[in-house]
């Protein structure tokens, strides 16, 4: 899926961005109180201080001052004027900045002594020109869709679901009652598990469709092919057990691993049936060409399976969340399926035994 930032998102919309802080305050005391939550990240915690100079363009106009002048005298006196580049000898380019000499912590008052030189060339108190004052605003203003958006972050911790905790997330902010024009969104875990699985259906459908026509292909009955897919919903049951005994959810990862188990477990079944149909065709009898063919299929089904649980147990076992449930499904699938279609498999065959041609 897409990256995320972190599995835990709320995203609250709005315009007016003092609105948007109260309740951001308010979503960031809901996710500490949230058992799982980890490292809560609220962007409009802190804030920065902006200098706001309201400029008397009457009184400027007559004192003879510009407003250009005004805005450059109050940047050089807060940040400094940029007035070109020094090379040095070893080639690197170094800012040359022109600022005023500060000391200690700045305040306004260290404005009240700043002066304009006006169109004369006469020194005008800044005072007299502009009205300074102090706002606090976001460090950084978001949009989305065009909207104003505070995104509030966290992550969960290793002896806790993802989808759990998200779940009791959603369940929480539902009960929140937000001012007429305000809403909130989860992204995170839950928007790259929707855009993972956006148009995920129809992949499968087409896998499903060109699955079951190369079988018929190979075979040329429905009926073998039948016994051969009845073999799936064992591994199924294997790869859900394996998740519940583990604590993962049934994830985007989890069901790759599903599909893929299903191609094992079809590999397997393959050979069993096939090896059945050319004993048939050598004249044996139904029970006879099953038989045989589970007494000399099994043992090179068994170890098949086995080797591939062993390659894959290191990756089962890692903590790599994104990774272990595919192993985890595979593993408890191929346990499953390997065990029960021993028997499912033969007795399925001798239920709806395919047409042999001789």
């Amino acid at each position: 899926g897409p990256p995320i930032n972190a599995p835990v998102e709320i995203r609250l919309f709005g315009e007016n961005l003092d609105t948007l802080r109260t309740l951001a305050t308010r979503v960031e005391a809901l996710l500490e109180k949230t058992p799982g939550t980890i490292y809560i990240t609220n962007p409009v915690m802190h804030l920065k201080s902006d200098i706001k100079v309201d400029i008397n363009k009457e009184k400027a106009q007559m004192l003879g001052v510009s407003t250009l002048a005004i805005d450059r005298t109050v940047r050089l006196a807060v940040a400094g004027l940029n007035l070109g580049k020094f090379s040095d000898e070893t080639g690197d380019d170094i800012d040359i900045i022109l600022t005023k000499s500060k000391t200690g912590t700045p305040t306004l008052d260290a404005l009240q002594n700043i002066y304009v030189t006006n169109n004369q060339g006469r020194a005008v108190p800044l005072t007299q020109l502009a009205e300074l004052k102090l706002e606090s605003s976001p460090l950084s203003i978001n949009h989305y869709d065009k909207v104003r958006m505070i995104s509030l972050t966290a992550f969960v911790d290793k002896s806790f679901l993802v989808s759990n905790v998200i779940n009791d997330v959603i369940k929480q902010m539902d009960a929140v009652q937000l001012p007429a024009g305000y809403s909130y969104g989860m992204g995170g875990e839950v928007e790259s598990r929707q855009e993972s699985f956006g148009g995920f259906e129809s992949v499968i459908i087409v896998t499903i469709f060109l699955f079951i026509a190369v079988l018929i292909l190979e075979f040329r009955t429905f009926k073998s092919t039948l016994i051969v897919l009845s073999v799936i919903p064992l591994g199924v049951v294997g790869a859900v057990l394996a998740l519940l005994l583990t604590g993962n959810s049934l994830s985007f990862v989890a069901i790759i691993g599903l599909i893929a188990l299903a191609g094992i477990e079809v590999k397997n079944t393959i050979l069993l049936v096939d090896f059945t149909n050319q004993l048939r065709q050598q004249g044996k009898s139904l029970e006879d060409a099953i038989r045989e063919a589970g007494e000399v299929r099994f043992l090179p089904i068994i170890l098949t399976s086995m080797t591939a649980i062993g390659g894959l147990l290191p990756i089962a076992l890692s903590s790599n969340p994104l990774i272990s449930p595919l192993a985890i499904v595979l593993i408890g699938g191929l346990i499953s399926s390997t065990l029960l279609s021993r028997v499912v498999t033969p007795v399925v065959y001798k239920l709806i035994p395919p047409r042999i041609e001789k």
